[in-house]
């Protein structure tokens, strides 16, 4: 992992752990668990996938589709939604 994405990666995991936190009213910890035991953050992690090129109220989507219907790909933001 190169250190420009390591950065990259530090800022959604920050931008998106926030955002959790206010949406939602968790705790920090709570919320950075809930965000990296997640396959939105796995698929954020993976370097091939490119997801972290995304603006991070587009993960969190991610991560709420994930959390409503099981599958982060099931979002608008990787092809999934209503047709």
């Amino acid at each position: 992992m190169t250190v420009a994405l390591a950065r990259v990666l530090d800022f959604l995991d920050q931008s998106v752990v926030s955002e959790l936190m206010r949406r939602y009213g968790f705790a920090e910890l709570e919320a950075l668990r809930a965000y990296l035991g997640s396959e939105t953050y796995r698929l954020v992690a993976d370097d091939e996938l490119k997801v972290w090129h995304f603006a991070p109220l587009a993960v969190v989507d991610l991560w709420e589709t994930e959390r409503a219907t099981g599958d982060p790909r099931n979002s608008v933001y990787l092809g999934g939604g209503d047709d």
